[in-house]
């Protein structure tokens, strides 16, 4: 198994942990938060009505600089939505789960996501630092707290886990480093997207069970209720297999089999051939799915970052799933 291969399937392992210590929404207890747009954690920068931020997603104090040249993205979601604010060309270190995105320089320091070197970090001395909640896993409550007390702005981000999150993430990195009108157009445009693919729906009635593979053979994973990738099968007008399930969790082959989904969907891109593997795995030719052809791959980073372009993920799924509506 390659070095980026066992990073990935941590990953998928990281997102059951979380599910397993956290709370509904798939993410570990975290502080109150203001996520509503009003008070202490309201949009600033380039709308001077707006309130200052002091607090980032996950409840922590901040304090921000006057201006915001450098940048330090720990986590590819933040990285995205980063570069399409236009600040990809600000960003000076990122993570290694980032370093493939388009509109960020060749060449910048790379860190673990997981196991930040705070030391490194404080001497590249940004002026802030997106970091995502998932760095808390370990159990630590402010991982990056010797970065904060040398005076560099720390914002923690946190694994959204519904759409609506996903729209606040957004809003609010645009407001921190005063793009408050270009993060309003992102989700607008993300919105449209969304509605155009729930009118699209209200036709369909005939609701198809899916079966999302999020990690493949010996340790399953998919997902239940509480994630964004729920609410996308629910748009499209599909079934969740496991709609009577919460967040992400591991299950055994027999589980898939006796459910028998009418259309098998996976973001596994870490094997060589993900359709394959799942078409020849024993008993699984029972799977109705498996015998009409419907197992499709879905673009991993689209589906599994809670950002702006899961839109793109679920075109891809609703013309899988529905081809005579959305192909």
């Amino acid at each position: 198994m390659s070095k980026n291969v066992k990073k990935l399937f941590c990953l998928a392992l990281v997102l059951i942990l979380f599910a397993a210590c956290g709370s509904p929404g798939g993410h570990p207890p975290i502080p109150p938060e203001n996520t509503d747009g009003s008070g202490e954690s309201g949009p600033a920068g380039d709308d001077p009505a707006a309130p200052a931020i002091t607090t980032d997603r996950e409840g922590f104090p901040v304090v921000l600089p006057e201006q915001i040249d450098t940048i330090v993205s720990i986590g590819p979601s933040n990285t995205e939505v980063l570069v399409a604010l236009g600040f990809g060309e600000n960003i000076i270190a990122t993570d290694t789960f980032s370093e493939g995105i388009e509109g960020i320089a060749p060449g910048i320091s790379v860190f673990e996501m997981l196991s930040v070197d705070v030391e490194r970090l404080i001497d590249l001395q940004p002026d802030v630092v997106f970091i995502t909640g998932m760095s808390r896993l370990g159990g630590e409550d402010d991982p990056l707290s010797m970065v904060t007390q040398v005076g560099i702005a720390v914002i923690y981000m946190p694994s959204s886990a519904s759409i609506a999150e996903i729209q606040e993430d957004i809003r609010f990195i645009a407001a921190v480093v005063g793009k408050s009108a270009e993060g309003e157009s992102i989700i607008a445009q993300m919105q449209t997207e969304l509605d155009r693919i729930s009118a699209v729906a209200q036709n369909i009635t005939e609701r198809r069970t899916v079966y999302f593979e999020i990690s493949p053979a010996p340790h399953l994973v998919s997902f239940g209720t509480g994630t964004f990738l729920h609410e996308m099968i629910e748009l499209m007008g599909a079934e969740n297999v496991f709609a009577d399930r919460q967040s992400w969790f591991s299950m055994t082959d027999e589980v898939i089999i006796e459910i028998n989904p009418d259309v098998i969907l996976t973001s596994v891109n870490f094997i060589e051939d993900p359709v394959g593997d799942i078409i020849g795995r024993p008993g699984w030719s029972a799977i109705t799915a498996v015998q009409n052809g419907d197992v499709f791959i879905i673009g991993t980073d689209a589906s599994n970052r809670p950002t702006h372009n899961i839109v793109i993920a679920l075109r891809e799924m609703a013309a899988a799933v529905y081809p005579e509506y959305f192909g």
